[in-house]
């Protein structure tokens, strides 16, 4: 990002800057251009995935010159790490746990996730899953996001040992859970009740949070 940044104070930033100046969209002095575009890459990232998203697309939407994307941005990457947002703020599901009864933790996270999911926060969720299996870049910047901000956490609240392993296995497991019932649509998975898929997977999420290993 710094690079861009210097270039564009240049020569090849003033001419680049020029040649903006005579097409459309909005100037990058719009104080209201990156909030645009951002919002435009969270809807395209969450609708289409990171393979087909593009800068170009999500400068239509955004209805900016595509070589703002890339003044703000960068790439394609730089794009989705600033887009990524999570359905739920980390801190709510740290002290969810964290306030729980530490033999019902399994069953509030399982909970807590489902409703999350099956709401409608939860196609940003299944975006980053998209994203994520459709583009090492994209699984990259996701992994980090949920090792660091969620299940880390989640796990550290708990102060048990093993805890990367432990943060490592529910973040699998609830992938997957996601994946089973939202993107493939495993039909038993699709149509179970929430209430009925939160007991079946609680015993596991609460063996991999509390359970010796």
């Amino acid at each position: 990002m710094a690079r861009y940044q210097q270039e564009g104070t240049g020569v090849t930033g003033q001419r680049q800057a020029a040649g903006r100046g005579s097409r459309t969209g909005r100037r990058p002095g719009d104080s209201g251009t990156r909030d645009a575009i951002v919002a435009a890459a969270r809807t395209q990232f969450a609708a289409s995935g990171y393979h087909r998203t593009t800068l170009r697309s999500v400068a239509a939407e955004a209805g900016v010159d595509p070589a703002l994307v890339s003044h703000f941005f960068g790439d394609k990457q730089g794009l989705f790490v600033a887009a990524v947002e999570l359905p739920i703020e980390p801190a709510v599901i740290v002290a969810t746990i964290a306030s729980a009864d530490r033999a019902d933790v399994g069953r509030r996270l399982a909970e807590l996730v489902l409703s999350v999911v099956d709401g409608p926060a939860g196609e940003r969720a299944l975006g980053l899953i998209r994203a994520a299996a459709s583009e090492p870049a994209a699984a990259e910047a996701v992994r980090e996001l949920l090792e660091q901000r969620v299940f880390g956490p989640v796990t550290a609240a708990l102060g048990v040992s093993d805890a990367d392993l432990r943060a490592g296995m529910l973040g699998s497991t609830l992938v997957g859970l996601m994946m089973a019932r939202h993107i493939v649509q495993v039909r038993p998975v699709r149509d179970a009740a929430p209430e009925r898929l939160a007991r079946a997977v609680a015993p596991v999420l609460q063996h991999y949070l509390t359970g010796e290993f």
